[in-house]
């Protein structure tokens, strides 16, 4: 019997690696263009976290952030203001992890019971690492191409299939995420009906570009 206890921890200690791995691994995300991050969230403000607690619920919990709102740029039919966000405790649960009291955070989410929700998988950047045109996006831009659809291209050839959709290349030339496109154009509906790609420079250099031509 005392034989087969070392044979018995290796398994053990094999078994629960394994289940470490697994559970650290669980997180997996799609690549999201800013836009749609935008468009397909309830709630998007600015605002910096000032506190934390975490609440014991569930097998690993819910931390709750406070926050202090600076703006907010959509969500006003859900909320007039937010003081909390939740997310998950454990990152492999993609549970986000915000530093207090240090940045002013994008924070993109989801409202379910009158709480706002978000994690790895939503849009959420410290303010000052976004590009100019992704601060002019979440202003207004990405709303007036919410109809819009940013269809991703993986693999040469690809294209779009209808004059609603632009084509999004920065898993080819960027080896993922955050690509040019994602950093400096927005998809746009024009007045004839079609989308594409749109990148507004400062004074009287603005260029719209063909939706098959990032």
């Amino acid at each position: 019997m005392q034989s087969l206890c070392p044979q018995l921890l290796s398994l053990l200690f094999v078994f629960s690696s394994l289940q470490i791995h697994q559970l650290t691994e669980a997180c997996s995300c799609a690549l999201s263009h800013p836009q749609d991050a935008y468009c397909n969230s309830d709630i998007v403000i600015r605002a910096k976290v000032v506190g934390k607690k975490l609440l014991k619920d569930g097998p690993f919990g819910t931390m709750r952030y406070t926050v202090k709102q600076m703006k907010m740029y959509k969500g006003f039919n859900k909320m007039q203001h937010v003081q909390h966000i939740y997310t998950d405790a454990s990152e492999s649960l993609c549970g986000v992890k915000f530093d207090i009291n240090k940045y002013q955070y994008l924070i993109t989410g989801r409202v379910f019971d009158g709480k706002v929700y978000t994690g790895l998988c939503n849009f959420n950047q410290p303010w000052e690492r976004l590009s100019l045109a992704q601060k002019k996006g979440i202003n207004h831009r990405y709303q007036l191409g919410c109809n819009c659809r940013i269809k991703p291209c993986h693999y040469l050839p690809c294209f779009v299939t209808s004059k609603n959709e632009c084509l999004w290349t920065d898993m080819l030339s960027h080896f993922g995420y955050p690509g040019y496109q994602s950093r400096h154009y927005a998809c746009i509906q024009q007045k004839e009906g079609y989308c594409s790609w749109y990148r507004g420079m400062a004074g009287r250099d603005k260029t719209t570009i063909n939706s098959t031509d990032p």
